[in-house]
């Protein structure tokens, strides 16, 4: 949940994608960097939406600190290192929400549907409160049904990726007409 400081001054369109299953491989409660598998050219994709002047956040469920596989601070210290090892390739992730809580965990403090977990749009509405997101032009990606749900509750337009060249899937959206 940490991350740059906003220029308030210019609203920017923004790119919110999901996590595993779109910028690394879902191989299930993902909590340290030994397990991460990148997923094809998840840098390039988001250094293209840095040059194209999108604010890039990641959003993502993790119910591993809920169900105990691993604490926020683990997750804090993954989520630091991918966004070094990206930031060493160009490419910029300006912040990051994830939803700890699952109603079926087991570790107190993190039990109940949280209004951030996906489905829901909390993690959207967050980051677009503390960022300068233009509305117009932003979009979803995810590997889920819940995450384009997500995205339809917050207004934007969600994109199911099943994996592959991320750069590619992100070349097809920003070809689009509704992205200008």
């Amino acid at each position: 949940m940490r991350g740059n400081d906003p220029d308030r001054s210019v609203q920017k369109p923004a790119a919110f994608l999901d996590r595993d299953g779109v910028i690394n491989h879902d191989d299930g409660y993902m909590g340290t960097r030994d397990r991460i598998r990148w997923m094809p050219n998840a840098a390039k994709a988001i250094r293209r939406l840095n040059a194209a002047g999108y604010l890039v956040f990641f959003f993502t469920n993790q119910s591993g600190v809920a169900r105990g596989f691993f604490t926020e601070a683990e997750l804090n210290t993954l989520h630091d290192w991918m966004r070094a090892e990206l930031a060493a390739q160009g490419a910029v992730i300006d912040d990051v929400r994830y939803c700890p809580h699952h109603p079926d965990g087991t570790v107190a403090g993190y039990l109940g549907d949280h209004h951030w977990r996906k489905p829901a749009p909390g993690m959207i509405h967050d980051l677009m409160a503390h960022w300068p997101v233009r509305h117009r032009g932003s979009f979803v990606i995810g590997d889920r049904p819940t995450d384009i749900e997500a995205a339809e509750a917050a207004g934007l337009p969600g994109f199911l990726f099943a994996g592959g060249d991320l750069d590619a899937f992100v070349v097809d959206i920003l070809k689009q007409n509704y992205v200008r």
